[in-house]
């Protein structure tokens, strides 16, 4: 591309040669007259003073015309007088550049990029002088640098071809982002900070107020493609909201578009509208809003439109009010008012047609040269907001520090070849370009200048909100600025209480996709939808989340499980058959008033201890069974509560000795009732010597003590023992005593079970003896009933985790015992304290009866 310009722009003289040079001569000098001021050096300048009309076909055809151009822009006619300004600052400032002047040469670009090219060329060129360039076409440009670049278009073309020279380029107005990439554009500077450092400014006031669901719309044109890029980019790696929707605004006045682009824009659900594009696309995209009456939206401006006062007419603020955006910094240059004063019309100018106001048949002159503005209010003198002004003055500043780092070079150390300093006759572009990187001065304003290794400026920026006056006029105030402090961290100071909220709740809005997720649930995104759209599921049972927006929930640790609300880890509860619940409270009940009954049947017996129903088959027997009943009661209770190493040991033992005593003196009774009924047959008295009452308390005495050993031997070698069961339920632990033996438990059982059926049996054999012998009978259903709960005990403990077994085991302990009571002595009571009549041996031994 660069060749093709070269030999568009220049003709050879002579042919070439391999010798070289070669003089080149510009084909055609640029008719434009521009602002000069002599100097020892030439800095150049391009600003858009004038619109251009004519297209640039027409304007490289074989016999081109003079560009023609109109529309007098004022803003940019102000930039370039402050240019001028700073250059004449320069020279009066003995200080910086002693003993040199600089000078000038500002081209109007008419916002054309052929004109602006043209310019360019022009000014490296000499315009027009005959200079020397290598075989290769390049040369060494009579001027040292040029402020320009009020378009990022514009600016890349003409920086690709100043490249070629190594002349340094200072724009004050471009802002994309490629433009920092020293390959390509190895001598670009600028004033300005990058669309990068925009975005990323933007993407702090996004997060400030918490909006994760965004719309961008951007001019279609390098500007706006490298932003949305950069803010896509910027956006995925801070992970800080999604895009809604990406509309392209077209050139033109395509209204079809147009309203496609702000019909979808009403239909989103997102409210906040980022705007990268300039105050032409977005008067076309307001007349449609304003049509649509699409209300409602947070507008974010991008520093190309958020001073634009092309936009503060009255029938958008009702829709624009309340923008956020980002600007230009403002800067003050003193002096300059005076400067622009003293500006005078040029008297060639005076009679031109365009100073002219044609009304009838006659001509009204409306300048004469001899106005005084001091006293005026204009926009050309309103310096209230200098932006693009303030930039392109520290463009020249920069410049002429570089210039200034020059001169201080001392021979012999020198950064250059051989520790050289270069000479300023024969500077070349590419090392004032050295001395330009390495720029750092302060401005009166307070601002830092210097440049980063890829040419940009340090980045600062104003945010601005617009505020809608009663009067219907428009204020755009300074709420804050973002600026990147050290380690290239983004800093915004909001002043949020002067900020205007077009809204009924004068607050900011919400703007998100799906509402956060609050602890205790974890995000699932939507199939095929943004990160930002996600349902919130809530964390399963001993899973935990607990911030806000939480992608997954985190497991509890073994001995903690899930609060309620799912958002911290609690320690797990811990269970066993407690005495305060409704179970725990029944099975003491139970416990204490079968003992209490105990108590009470063994007091009834006792006091009448001499009748004959008390003293009838051993009544020392009677008095040893309710006491192991007693026991039996009694020892449940070590069941209840949490379980300790003395009560995992003693319940069982205790249990199994109070049954085998209670059961054994059963069988030993139901031996009696046989041995006494054979005993009162013919021949049978010789058996009765082994059932007297020795023989009757050593058997009990034996068969009890095979149970204590059994429980000794079982607590020796396996002692039961409390555990943390957490296998059971995932929710909360299970205190339990483990039994240590299963082999010392199941002897356990076994043996009171093997008792229990011997009594069953003899007492069965037992139940059709004659009436005064018939205590068998209650006996046989007490011990049927007695085994018939052991044996449902057991398949009933297997499957019962945790308390439940337990609860089983009492279960079985309390109903045995009460079977036991009831059977054993409620018919004896019942005869002692209701039927005394019928406590007499006579009625007891049944005289008189059939059957005796």
């Amino acid at each position: 591309m660069f060749i093709c310009v070269c030999l568009f722009v220049f003709s050879f003289s002579s042919h070439m040669s391999s010798t070289g040079p070669f003089n080149c001569t510009s084909k055609r000098k640029l008719n434009r007259d521009g602002m000069h001021k002599f100097g020892d050096v030439i800095l150049g300048g391009i600003f858009p003073i004038n619109y251009y009309t004519a297209s640039s076909e027409q304007y490289f055809t074989t016999e081109p015309k003079d560009p023609i151009c109109y529309g007098f822009d004022i803003q940019g006619f102000r930039q370039a007088q402050t240019m001028a300004f700073a250059v004449d600052e320069i020279n009066r400032n003995s200080k910086l550049l002693p003993n040199i002047s600089l000078g000038y040469s500002l081209y109007d670009s008419c916002v054309n990029l052929g004109i602006s090219f043209h310019a360019a060329l022009s000014m490296t060129s000499g315009r027009g002088e005959p200079f020397q360039l290598n075989e290769r076409c390049y040369g060494y440009p009579p001027l040292l640098g040029i402020v320009a670049g009020s378009t990022s278009t514009y600016t890349i073309a003409i920086s690709s071809i100043l490249s070629l020279y190594s002349l340094p380029m200072v724009s004050y107005f471009a802002t994309c982002s490629c433009l920092s990439d020293r390959r390509q554009f190895p001598s670009f500077f600028r004033t300005i900070p990058s669309d990068a450092f925009q975005v990323r400014g933007i993407l702090q006031i996004l997060r400030r107020f918490g909006w994760t669901w965004v719309g961008l719309v951007i001019s279609d044109d390098d500007y706006g493609r490298h932003t949305a890029q950069s803010f896509q980019s910027d956006l995925a790696k801070s992970g800080g909201g999604c895009l809604a929707y990406l509309e392209v605004l077209p050139w033109g006045h395509n209204v079809a578009e147009i309203k496609e682009i702000v019909g979808r824009i009403k239909k989103s659900t997102s409210r906040v509208v980022i705007v990268f594009a300039h105050p032409s696309n977005m008067l076309d995209l307001m007349e449609e809003v304003v049509k649509q009456n699409v209300t409602g939206l947070q507008w974010i401006a991008s520093e190309a439109w958020s001073t634009a006062k092309v936009l503060h007419t009255p029938s958008y603020m009702p829709f624009l009010a309340g923008t956020l955006g980002i600007a230009i910094r403002r800067g003050e240059i003193p002096g300059l008012r005076d400067f622009l004063l003293t500006i005078r019309p040029d008297n060639d100018t005076l009679s031109t047609q365009e100073n002219t106001l044609m009304e009838g048949q006659t001509q009204e002159r409306l300048c004469t040269g001899n106005e005084l503005l001091r006293n005026e209010d204009t926009e050309f003198l309103d310096l209230s907001n200098l932006r693009p002004e303030y930039n392109a003055y520290k463009a020249v500043y920069a410049l002429a520090h570089a210039l200034h780092e020059h001169l201080q070079c001392v021979p012999g150390s020198g950064p250059f070849k051989g520790q050289s300093c270069a000479r300023l006759q024969g500077l070349e572009p590419w090392q004032l370009v050295y001395y330009l990187q390495r720029v750092n001065f302060t401005t009166d304003f307070g601002d830092q200048v210097s440049f980063d290794a890829n040419g940009d400026v340090l980045p600062i920026y104003d945010v601005m909100n617009w505020r809608w006056i009663s009067d219907g006029s428009t204020e755009v105030t300074n709420v804050g600025d973002v600026k990147q402090m050290a380690a290239k961290v983004i800093d915004l100071n909001l002043d949020e209480d002067k900020i205007f909220w077009n809204f009924e709740s004068k607050k900011p809005p919400r703007s998100v996709c799906s509402e956060s997720c609050p602890p205790g649930t974890r995000m699932a995104i939507k199939k095929g939808e943004p990160v930002c759209c996600f349902d919130c599921i809530p964390c399963s049972d001993g899973k935990i989340s607990n911030v806000t927006d939480s992608t997954e929930c985190t497991s509890c640790p073994e001995d903690f499980w899930s609060n309620i609300q799912r958002d911290q880890c609690v320690p797990k509860s811990k269970e066993f058959l407690s005495y305060v619940e409704p179970l725990g409270i029944s099975f003491t009940t139970a416990s204490l008033f079968g003992a209490l009954l105990c108590t009470i049947v063994l007091g009834i017996f006792t006091n009448h201890r001499t009748t004959p129903v008390v003293r009838a088959n051993n009544s020392e027997l009677s008095f040893l069974i309710l006491l192991s009943l007693k026991l039996c009661f009694l020892c449940s209770l070590f069941f209840i509560g949490k379980p300790r190493l003395w009560t995992c040991q003693l319940r069982h033992a205790a249990f199994g000795i109070s049954f085998v005593l209670c059961v054994s003196c059963i069988l030993v009774k139901t031996m009696v009732v046989l041995a006494v009924f054979k005993a009162s047959k013919p021949g049978g008295d010789r058996g009765l010597k082994w059932f007297g009452v020795m023989q009757q308390r050593g058997t009990v005495v034996f068969l009890t003590l095979i149970q204590a050993a059994v429980c000794i031997t079982w607590l020796v070698s396996s002692s039961p023992a409390p555990n943390e069961n957490t296998e059971y339920y995932s929710d909360r632990i299970v205190v339990e005593c483990l039994v240590g033996s299963t082999v010392g438990f199941g002897v356990l059982l076994g043996y009171i079970g093997l008792l229990a059926i011997l009594s069953f049996l003899l007492a069965f054999l037992a139940r059709n003896l004659p009436d005064n012998f018939n205590e068998a009978k209650f006996i046989t259903f007490s011990t049927l009933v007695f085994c018939a709960v052991w044996i449902a005990f057991i398949p009933a403990y297997i499957n019962s985790p945790g308390k439940y077994a337990d609860a089983v085991e009492v279960f079985a302990i309390l109903a045995s015992s009460f079977v036991l009571l009831l059977a054993l002595f409620g018919p004896k009571c019942y005869i002692i304290l209701l039927k005394p009549e019928k406590n007499t041996k006579k009625a007891l031994m049944g005289r008189g009866s059939p059957r005796s």
